[in-house]
């Protein structure tokens, strides 16, 4: 009987473990956890992961996204040469 509470009570903290790891990893859909704004009156693109603003929302919309790419690659490069 101990052993079974015993291992009721070890199942249950691998459960809130879990738990605790899936909603960390879940954005709360908040409008502060956007990730990119469009500015439409100003022609401004902003993507707030690396607070990275271009004021060239048209090309942005017809697909070229190479500065987000590169800009997103070097920041990705930089916090793995930080760890």
């Amino acid at each position: 009987m101990l052993r079974t509470k015993l291992y009721d009570e070890e199942v249950r903290k691998a459960e809130e473990a879990i738990s605790h790891l899936r909603k960390s990893l879940v954005s709360t859909g908040d409008r502060s956890a956007k990730i990119r704004t469009y500015n439409f009156p100003q022609g401004r693109v902003t993507d707030h992961r690396i607070g990275l603003t271009v004021y060239n929302l048209d090309t942005v919309l017809n697909g070229e996204v190479q500065e987000f790419i590169d800009a997103l690659q070097f920041a990705e490069n930089a916090e793995k040469m930080v760890s």
